[in-house]
């Protein structure tokens, strides 16, 4: 994992980018994860991933219901 203080990113952002290679960038404070740079593609998989997870939750739940469910036509 690669890390850098702010001032250190501020410095040459694009280094660091480069250094981590596509992997997340912990930002220090005082030696201590602040925050985490990730790169936009692997944010927008991660929120995909998160809605996939709600997703199942809402099924599973529904599911748990289908005795009070109506029947229906055919």
């Amino acid at each position: 994992m690669c890390s850098a203080s702010l001032s250190e990113l501020k410095k040459n952002p694009t280094a660091r980018l480069n250094e981590a290679e596509g992997a997340p960038i912990a930002i220090l404070n005082h030696n201590v994860p602040a925050a985490y740079l990730v790169l936009a593609e692997t944010y927008e998989w991660l929120m995909g991933q998160l809605e996939d997870i709600e997703l199942a939750r809402i099924v599973k739940e529904r599911m748990a219901e289908k005795e009070e469910a109506i029947p229906g036509e055919p």
